[in-house]
């Protein structure tokens, strides 16, 4: 049974599928940031700079396993498969105004 997402979320996820680069970035805000284990990349040129070096680029598969939303933020427990990292993870990602604000992947 398919995990149901908040709908940007629910963007990000089959834009990297697709490994479609606009699509992503469109599902975040315009001071979006990706913080991957520490490693802060903000704006659309962060955000599209992790697109293109950690998943996009890296030719990612991501799998969304559980997701719970609580306020603004939804946590979600994923099989992520690409060039750079292969194995289980879990984000948090919070949204306003329909748009991702912070996509946060902690240190595993």
């Amino acid at each position: 049974m398919p995990v149901s997402l908040p709908p940007a979320l629910q963007t990000a996820v089959d834009a990297i599928n697709a490994g479609d680069e606009a699509a992503f970035v469109s599902a975040f805000s315009p001071s979006g940031s990706i913080n991957d284990w520490g490693r802060i990349l903000k704006g659309p040129a962060g955000v599209l700079s992790w697109a293109r070096s950690d998943a996009i680029g890296a030719k990612a598969h991501m799998t969304v396993i559980e997701a719970a939303t609580e306020g603004p933020t939804t946590h979600i427990v994923f099989d992520w498969k690409s060039r750079v990292f292969n194995g289980r993870s879990e984000a948090y990602v919070t949204l306003a105004d329909g748009l991702i604000t912070e996509f946060r992947i902690p240190a595993q």
